[in-house]
């Protein structure tokens, strides 16, 4: 992959949804929607694909938990997020063997979240104390969960026009 269109059109065919964004407002180019059951294989063609993984992380939300995976690519400017579903066990395949920064990430988003990666060689408690790994501090309580739309963004509105454009008009 050597341009953002290929990575488009390589990730369609896991198959993932893939939406263009506008990078000064999100930070990233791409967003993809992958099912947590074909997490593996987007990993593996990104790591192909000459990208590497920058972060990894939780959002409760009320209908789900899920976990974002933020990549960019060493070869031309292209930074994609992708999310992903938590499956129905609380659980979602590592990536850490594809990824060696996944290890830390992951181990991060258990101790937060309760999100349990499969596989993971070594998934114990990174940054809260063993007696304290039920705690699972950024899970939300019941009242206070929102649906995905309530915290997305919301396309920019056009600036509006300089006071003295509207006097001459």
């Amino acid at each position: 992959m050597n341009s953002r269109d290929a990575v488009i059109s390589a990730l369609k065919k896991l198959p993932a949804t893939v939406n263009e964004v506008e990078f000064k407002q999100c930070g990233y180019h791409l967003e993809v929607l992958v099912d947590a059951g074909r997490l593996r294989d987007f990993a593996l063609l990104l790591r192909e694909g000459d990208f590497y993984l920058s972060f990894i992380s939780g959002l409760h939300l009320k209908e789900t938990i899920e976990v974002s995976y933020q990549f960019a690519n060493y070869s031309f400017p292209c930074r994609l997020l992708a999310r992903v579903e938590v499956e129905a066990d609380n659980s979602l395949p590592t990536i850490c063997d594809i990824f060696q920064g996944a290890n830390w990430h992951e181990r991060e988003t258990r101790d937060f979240f309760g999100v349990v990666f499969r596989d993971h060689p070594n998934l114990m408690p990174l940054l809260l104390a063993e007696d304290m790994a039920e705690l699972k501090p950024l899970l939300k309580k019941d009242d206070k969960l929102k649906e995905r739309a309530a915290i997305t963004r919301a396309a920019a509105a056009p600036d509006p026009q300089p006071a003295a454009a509207k006097e001459d008009a």
